[in-house]
């Protein structure tokens, strides 16, 4: 079988498999050669697969959309992935990414409020027209 998960800049996996686990909002559930071919999408997820010589690997994803075809081709197109050999390593470089995530969107929340604040003191000062008043 065959392997392929994308976000939108680049190719994270694309290898041959011969097993996959996943785990959509239903519960979790195997892929193996000959599958059905279905469609189903994808919340926060861990997806594990062997490779054919049985070595694993695990792309933790947030949110995305997994195909199997032809019963060989399995592909997730995500917003986000993370590829890892180690589940341990895996989590620890997904929480240290989020943190680095949650730190810049606390900084441009930040800024973005000191821009508004600045905007609505020109406004202010605008209006008062130097009586310091509102003027009408």
């Amino acid at each position: 079988m065959k392997l392929r998960i994308t976000d939108p800049t680049a190719i994270l996996v694309d290898t041959d498999v011969a097993s996959v686990r996943v785990e959509d909002a239903s519960g979790s559930f195997g892929i193996l050669s000959g599958h059905a071919d279905f469609l189903t999408a994808l919340g926060v997820s861990i997806i594990s697969w062997r490779t054919i010589d049985g070595a694993p690997g695990y792309c933790a994803v947030r949110n995305g959309i997994l195909t199997v075809s032809h019963g060989t081709d399995i592909a997730v197109a995500t917003r986000e992935g993370h590829v890892g050999d180690d589940l341990g390593t895996l989590e620890h470089d997904v929480l240290a990414r989020y943190r680095e995530r949650d730190e810049g969107e606390r900084s441009e929340r930040t800024a973005s409020a000191k821009l508004r604040m600045q905007a609505i003191r020109h406004m202010v000062e605008a209006l008062q027209g130097g009586r310091g008043e509102i003027g009408l």
